[in-house]
């Protein structure tokens, strides 16, 4: 049997492995629970066919909105096993959200993890006719809802499968056997970084295996190794790490008991392969530096200094340059005293692989993480061509993404647009055949949209968006990404947005948001008194605080393109305000109209701007916010 299908991979590794191999392990009530492949081969197996009991015909869509757990995973190998499409949706989308993606993508069931999903279906199934039925398998708090025949449990549909099983014997695997590489097999909604409605990328099964195929001959996993499923299966990178590649190498998944555990479940997961968006490793970077300055003089002491000898290794291996053999000791050194115990506190004590994707990461990240010992390597991808490039182990550059992965193609357009053409592209925008037809050149490749440039050795450089890179006179183009990227480093600084190119007068500027939880800490440290988010963030001393990392970043930057002016934030940005995406990437166009009014004083005469904007309570509660924000110089 051809392993050409997602159904089929899964089938082989039940094959293969049995009962013999752990397939899954989750974290439920402060316990692993681990799970064969047997276990999950059946309850994969189940599914399908209790999905068929109660109507699912070949083609049709069902949605799946959890976090990740084993039945997310078994829940769309099911689907796609009975013939039907999976939809994922983001956990923490909104109930208008969740009501235009079910109705634009046609679903007819929704797989939801619990009571709080259950509860946005309920909402909005009168205006969502072709929904039959809602499934959930986390039961807490739905007892309530057992006399409603439209909402029943995950593993009821398992014990309808088993049934139906004992008139169709063999089906199962006969649909297994009969799906074909160009069947339909996922449909995945785009970011939306435009703030146009998202477009749903058809992703036919051989597009979804050729991205594990690619992937797991540059970093060969294997069957001992374990992966911790973090990333939402809602977004293209998922499907390409934990289900396609993990299929194709039987490698372990773990599932974390919930994202505010993560950290601690994967100190005792103790991972080979990682991957975390490039917001997660700016977090978790921030974290260990605020930790650091928490502790004793002496401690921050040794720290630093075996930072600076892992710095000095890290840069002659990143430029290819031999490495005296006094530094190699020393650095043994510090990496048995410091890094060793660092990567165990946060969980990387066996990584072998740890990625990043998403949106750029800044090269001071990678650079420090592997000083500390940590293979972090920056990918490139598309969700029409899933992931494209990623750096090979030993040929790290911190300012690139990596040469091609195998069977994908990069060009450079005449205007500086990347071109793609990946082993299999997606199969299209649903219901948008027009858009489809745009996204290629007349010769077949993928217009990204992204600048960039490809160096001499394959290594793939992005600039940033074309649409975001803005004319500042003279010919120059700043790229507001590149210096995000570098302000992100910074414990104290959670998100930034920069601006130029207003007019004649042409300069950067910076909207800020402080990282509240560090920036809080560095105050109480300060004998600073404080109430709310928005207090703190005025206050002149945190001001200065953030003046330090912009002028530090500022020395990095060419004249035209320093920032000289910025505002402190009185609030976060917030992907249920439309001002992030659900993949925590900045809707820059959204954002310019919303805060015009800042802009507008960043670029005026004035000292000061009022606010009133709208915002969210992190109960669901909005309000409105009024306040005013100062505006700051940063001097020459």
């Amino acid at each position: 049997m051809l392993e050409d299908t997602l159904p089929k991979l899964l089938l082989a590794r039940f094959r293969e492995f049995g009962e013999g191999k752990v397939a899954m392990r989750r974290k439920d009530y402060g316990l692993w629970i681990q799970y064969t492949w047997k276990d999950s081969y059946e309850n994969v197996k189940f599914f399908s066919l209790g999905l068929i009991s109660l109507g699912l015909k070949p083609g049709e869509k069902i949605a799946i909105i959890g976090d990740n757990d084993p039945e997310w995973y078994w829940s769309a190998f099911a689907i796609q096993s009975s013939g039907g499409v999976v939809a994922g949706i983001f956990s923490d989308s909104i109930v208008p959200e969740v009501e235009y993606l079910l109705g634009f993508s046609d679903t007819v069931y929704v797989v939801a993890e619990d009571q709080e999903q259950v509860d946005k279906i309920l909402e909005i199934r009168d205006k969502n006719p072709n929904l039959r039925k809602v499934i959930y398998w986390d039961p807490k708090g739905m007892y309530t809802y057992k006399d409603d025949p439209f909402v029943i449990d995950f593993y009821e549909v398992v014990r309808l499968g088993r049934e139906y099983e004992k008139a169709h014997q063999g089906l199962f695997e006969e649909n297994v056997e009969n799906g074909k590489p160009e069947d339909i097999g996922v449909i995945l909604f785009t970011s939306g970084t435009t703030g146009a409605k998202p477009k749903g990328i058809e992703g036919s099964q051989a597009y979804l295996v050729a991205a594990g195929k690619a992937w797991c001959e540059v970093d060969q996993w294997s069957a001992e190794d374990n992966y911790v499923s973090y990333l939402s299966p809602a977004w293209a990178t998922e499907w390409i790490m934990g289900i396609s590649s993990g299929l194709r190498e039987g490698t372990t998944v773990c599932f974390p008991e919930k994202p505010e555990t993560v950290q601690n479940d994967i100190r005792e997961i103790g991972p080979e392969v990682l991957f975390y968006s490039a917001r997660l490793w700016e977090s978790l970077n921030a974290t260990i530096q605020m930790k650091i300055s928490d502790t004793l003089a002496l401690f921050r002491f040794i720290f630093n200094v075996a930072l600076k000898i892992g710095y000095k290794v890290v840069d002659a291996r990143f430029q290819k340059k031999k490495i005296r053999l006094s530094m190699r000791v020393l650095y043994k050194f510090a990496d048995r005293l410091v890094f060793r115990q660092l990567r165990d506190l946060i969980g990387l004590s066996n990584i072998k692989w740890a990625y990043t994707a998403g949106s750029s990461i800044s090269p001071d990240i990678l650079r420090f993480f592997h000083a500390i010992g940590v293979n972090l390597k920056q990918t490139y991808g598309l969700t029409e061509a899933m992931t494209n490039t990623v750096h090979r182990d030993g040929e790290i550059r911190p300012e690139t993404c990596g040469p091609a992965l195998p069977g994908n193609r990069l060009k450079i357009s005449d205007s500086g647009e990347l071109l793609i053409k990946p082993p299999v592209p997606f199969s299209g925008y649903y219901k948008n055949p027009d858009e489809t037809k745009r996204k290629f050149d007349k010769d077949g490749w993928i217009k990204t949209g992204d600048s960039a440039s490809i160096a001499p050795d394959g290594h793939l450089i992005i600039y940033g968006r074309m649409e975001e890179l803005v004319p500042m006179g003279k010919g120059k183009m700043f790229s507001p990404e590149f210096i995000e990227t570098r302000l992100r480093f910074s414990p104290y600084i959670q998100d930034v947005m920069t601006i130029g190119g207003h007019g004649e007068n042409s300069f950067v500027a910076a909207l800020v948001v402080i990282q509240y939880s560090n920036v809080g800490k560095w105050a109480e440290g300060h004998h600073m008194t404080y109430t709310t988010f928005a207090d703190l963030s005025q206050k002149p001393m945190v001001y200065e605080l953030i003046l330090k990392d912009l002028e530090h970043v500022n020395l990095l930057l060419p004249e035209w393109s320093k920032i000289k002016k910025f505002v402190l934030l009185p609030k976060e940005f917030d992907p249920d305000e439309a001002e992030l995406t659900r993949t925590r990437k900045l809707r820059r166009s959204f954002m310019a109209t919303k805060y015009k009014f800042i802009i507008d004083a960043l670029y005026g005469d004035s000292e000061e701007a009022v606010i009133e904007t709208p915002f969210t309570y992190r109960d669901g509660r909005k309000g409105i916010l009024n306040t005013t924000v100062k505006i700051k110089s940063i001097e020459e």
